[in-house]
């Protein structure tokens, strides 16, 4: 009988102990540090300036506007130029504990670092060994994703063209895309990760889409991010840096170039020319009532929309009003990703745009209401309100805008 209640008491005591053990975990992973990615070879160092040549300067992006003062003045319109400075950049990255991994794209320079990494204690490289950096430029930094970050690669300045005759070295780039991936795509194919794109990268969605599309393009390579072999099939540049004819120099040869103004969710008209949206009535047997559908297709960007940090998403509103304005009548839809973050991190939903699927929304009006239009609202969000609560963040400008709107006129008899 002894042994009996011995046993039990063991059984009882291992129990405990794993269930205690389990609840420690998961608070653990509750409160822990959130590593959303695994920080890749790619960026998990800021680019080396040390061979950097007299002629450079200290490589600020004033210094290139002496010669090429076009390309700057649209560098100083975006968001490039303020991704260290953006208030909710800033805003958001102390929020989640002003994670290192962050300034690796968004200030990606050595000099444009407050510390040296010499290293890494973990293989997910969140965790960074830090010294001092002599030669941090707080000035530098504040430029953000500043001109070398994407034309300076071991004491030269890499770019498409490479036979001119310019003061500094050039080394010619066969890929221009190749500059995009080195900090828009990301890994995240981790023990405790269950989504199919990790935030701050497209390419893997970029490859997802053109799956699903109707009009299959399946480029070469892996549809997960990391293992993207053909970089120049992705169409980051031809897309978001359009083609205009003009110099590189003031009284320079007159060539095909590159735009430097990379707009995206920021710009509503780049997010107006990404879809094809049509609001129109439809056809419907009951005499008593109309149907009104909206039908909203990603027909111009090869990622999904929206794309980026999953707090973005579209509002897709369709309202039926009185004479007083008053709304009789509303549907409300909303496009977004969701994603659990804690204790693991898992895709809940996904409803974005993959490129060319189109989405229908409907409302239907009966001849009781006393209606006088019927109007469709598209919105894209750049953070979501709850969020944006939830950091502290004070926005000076709009964190939403209309990217379609259309009223139809009732003539109910």
């Amino acid at each position: 009988m002894y042994r009996i209640f011995s046993i039990r008491s063991k059984k009882r005591g291992i129990i405990i102990v794993v269930v205690i053990a389990l609840l420690l975990f998961i608070v653990w992973r509750l409160i822990r540090p959130m590593n959303i990615f695994i920080v890749d070879d790619r960026f998990a160092w800021p680019i080396d300036t040390s061979l950097t040549p007299a002629v450079l300067g200290q490589l600020s992006a004033k210094e290139c506007a002496v010669c090429h003062q076009e390309f700057y003045d649209e560098w100083q319109t975006t968001i490039h130029s303020k991704a260290w400075t953006e208030p909710y950049f800033q805003t958001d990255w102390k929020f989640d504990g002003s994670q290192h991994s962050c300034r690796l794209c968004h200030t990606p320079l050595d000099r444009q670092q407050p510390h040296k990494v010499l290293a890494y204690r973990d293989s997910d490289k969140w965790d960074p060994v830090l010294e001092d950096n002599p030669d941090f430029d707080p000035g530098l930094q504040h430029e953000g994703v500043t001109c070398a970050a994407c034309h300076y690669r071991e004491g030269k300045i890499v770019g498409v063209i490479g036979n001119t005759n310019a003061p500094h070295p050039v080394k010619k780039l066969d890929d221009a895309n190749q500059v995009c991936v080195r900090c828009h795509i990301v890994e995240g194919d981790k023990w405790d990760t269950f989504f199919r794109f990790p935030p701050c990268g497209t390419v893997a969605e970029i490859e997802s889409s053109r799956s699903q599309s109707p009009n299959k393009k399946t480029a070469k390579g892996s549809t997960g991010e990391h293992l993207v072999s053909n970089s120049s099939s992705l169409g980051c540049v031809e897309c978001h840096m359009p083609l205009k004819r003009r110099s590189l120099v003031k009284g320079g040869v007159v060539r095909d170039t590159r735009q430097h103004f990379w707009r995206g969710g920021h710009e509503p008209e780049m997010v107006k020319k990404a879809l094809t949206i049509k609001f129109d009535e439809q056809k419907i047997t009951s005499k008593d009532k109309r149907r009104f559908i909206i039908t909203i297709e990603n027909t111009g960007a090869a990622h999904y929309v929206p794309t980026g940090t999953p707090d973005r998403h579209l509002t897709v509103q369709l309202r039926v009003v009185d004479k007083q304005n008053n709304i009789l009548t509303e549907n409300m839809n909303i496009i977004r990703r969701n994603v659990m973050w804690r204790p693991f991190i898992i895709d809940l939903t996904d409803t974005r745009l993959a490129r060319g699927q189109p989405r229908s929304y409907e409302i239907k009006i009966s001849d009781s209401q006393k209606a006088v239009s019927v109007e469709a609202v598209v919105r894209y969000h750049l953070l979501d309100e709850k969020r944006r609560k939830r950091i502290a963040y004070e926005n000076k400008t709009p964190i939403a805008y209309d990217v379609f709107r259309q009223k139809i006129a009732l003539d109910m008899k």
